[in-house]
């Protein structure tokens, strides 16, 4: 799922070598922190929201097979 999420966000900012992910493993849960340069915040959110939560949809879908949940986490 970390993964995942890079490719995802290297698409989408401007600064992709500034790109961080981090995986913290829990029993049923994994939250994934993901950190991106302060100008590309806004292109990660999107409006209203609208991208974090596309993201976050499609992470929800991979992760629907193995019975666990994925929380994705946008740290400023």
């Amino acid at each position: 799922m970390k993964d995942l999420v890079q490719y995802l966000a290297t698409q989408l900012v401007d600064n992709p070598d500034e790109v961080q992910v981090t995986e913290v493993a829990g029993r049923q849960m994994t939250v994934i922190e993901l950190k991106v340069a302060k100008d590309d915040i806004g292109k990660i959110i999107g409006k209203q929201g609208r991208l974090a939560n596309a993201i976050r949809t499609i992470l929800s879908a991979a992760t629907a097979k193995s019975n666990r949940r994925a929380i994705l986490e946008i740290i400023e």
